[in-house]
């Protein structure tokens, strides 16, 4: 075997019936034996270890998990710890159970490419489903009309985003911000309106006295003459009761019920400075306070 140059140069085939001599042998990687051109393969050879690193796997009924099986080791102890370990027979609907489309009466079967999740309500649905109309689609959701913030402060983060500012405010300082300015609010419509009740019982009251003046004969009107009525909202001074009551209904009256139900005041809930622009208050906030509710 070999030259006298090379004297280890080849080896003979393992299969007795062959035993030829070759220069360029091939090792099993199984059988670790070595074998010619025409018996390097598994089959040719009949390699007793042939299956020693292949992979079988076996589907479990109750939780439709892939269990591999060990070579050298007895399958019932792989299954029983499986079992015992790993088994979760509610993940069986979860592999088995096909996702369809949610629409009534439809059987169409979900996968990947023949998903369409729409922007507006966020479920997915077929392909002939995809559009609104088709599936019903109840459209986006509206936003509270009770919190007229909502699109300030939408506004105000888009526009940080253009500046490349970063982000500060967080879910729970909206809310509480929301919550001061909505409770400013309804504490100064409530003073508004009280106000304007005192205002309307000064004017019942002053009628009033009109009357009785009025009833009372000439020698009671010659007597109040020489007497000036003061206004109890600006301090101007009148020669009469009548002239006082005209000129709080014109007056008075009017500005302060448009105040009642027009005026609003926003106010920080830093630093309880008010505002009557939303946008203001917000550019406020991000400027002087850093768009956080923390000190």
């Amino acid at each position: 075997m070999g030259t006298p140059q090379f004297p280890d140069l080849g080896k003979h085939c393992s299969v007795e019936d062959c035993k030829q001599i070759d220069f360029l042998p091939f090792t099993c990687d199984r059988c670790h034996l070595v074998y010619c051109l025409e018996h390097r393969s598994y089959i040719k050879h009949h390699c007793p270890k042939a299956d020693k690193k292949d992979v079988t796997v076996v589907i479990c009924p109750l939780c439709a998990k892939g269990v591999r099986l060990i070579p050298d080791e007895d399958p019932n102890i792989t299954w029983e710890m499986h079992v015992n370990t790993e088994c979760d027979p509610s993940n069986y609907d979860k592999v088995t159970k096909k996702k369809k489309c949610p629409v009534p009466g439809c059987r169409e079967v979900l996968t990947f490419s023949n998903t369409i999740k729409c922007r507006d309500c966020t479920l997915d649905h077929c392909l002939k489903h995809r559009f609104g109309p088709d599936h019903k689609c109840p459209g986006p959701k509206k936003s509270d009309p009770g919190f007229p913030f909502m699109g300030l402060l939408s506004r105000s983060r888009k526009e940080s985003k253009t500046n490349q500012a970063p982000a500060t405010s967080s879910s729970k300082w909206a809310t509480s911000f929301l919550n001061a300015a909505s409770t400013v609010r309804a504490s100064a419509e409530a003073g508004m309106t009280k106000l304007g009740s005192e205002i309307s019982q000064k004017l019942q009251i002053a009628r009033d006295g009109v009357g009785l003046s009025s009833s009372s004969g000439s020698g009671s009107s010659n007597g109040n003459a020489g007497q000036v009525e003061e206004c109890p909202q600006c301090g101007a001074k009148f020669a009469s009761v009548t002239t006082l009551v005209d000129h709080v209904e014109k007056v008075h009256e009017r500005n302060n019920q448009s105040r009642v139900f027009k005026m609003s005041i926003d106010v920080c809930p830093k630093c309880s400075k008010g505002f009557r622009d939303p946008a203001a208050l917000v550019e406020h906030v991000e400027r002087d306070h850093g768009g956080t509710s923390k000190a």
